[in-house]
């Protein structure tokens, strides 16, 4: 079933996400709307707090971009309850970043290029590892969802300003997208 996606506004998306256990209600089906929500978004990654569930669940889809980033051919991973344990500051990238909860916003951001996570996987084995490139900027934009963090939060100055109005339509409703959304009105 596709979920519709909190666009900027909503409360839960500002709210820190609670940890989840392997007793939490339809788990596997909602790990599976997710997917099928993520997939009709023509997103790459998704955390719960964007479908309206403030809980420590992010799902990642980079094989949808595998023509251009072979090396990320078959990645599709479910993340519960992760965390970003270290950023390796020794070297940053800046690069444009989405977001499918800022509809029409695209900036760039500035991210470590390498950082260390723990999660559990859908079986809720546990990982502990040092992620880089690509796949570190998704997961630390994902997870950033987890601690009411969004994308834009991380621009300075006059960038900061200029996506003020923006985010002001947003929450009013007033953009355009491809995909099912909710909209907080005042």
């Amino acid at each position: 079933m596709i979920l519709p996606i909190y666009t900027y506004g909503q409360p839960v998306l500002r709210q820190e996400a609670e940890e989840i256990g392997p007793d939490y209600p339809d788990l596997q089906q909602l790990i599976k709307n997710m997917y099928e929500t993520l997939e009709h978004s023509e997103g790459i990654g998704l955390a719960a707090p964007q479908v309206g569930l403030p809980i420590r669940l992010a799902i990642i889809n980079l094989d949808v971009i595998s023509e251009d980033l072979p090396e990320y051919k078959g990645y599709i991973r479910t993340f519960i309850n992760p965390y970003i344990e270290e950023y390796d500051e020794t070297q940053t990238d800046t690069s444009e970043e989405g977001c499918l909860s800022l509809p029409g916003i695209h900036e760039k951001v500035k991210r470590p290029t390498r950082i260390r996570v723990t999660y559990q996987d859908e079986q809720f084995q546990e990982h502990d590892e040092w992620v880089e490139g690509y796949l570190a900027r998704v997961m630390q934009h994902e997870f950033d969802h987890l601690d009411g963090v969004v994308f834009t939060d991380h621009l300075q100055g006059l960038r900061r300003q200029l996506t003020k109005p923006r985010l002001q339509d947003i929450r009013k409703g007033k953009f355009s997208c491809n995909y099912k959304v909710k909209v907080k009105l005042h």
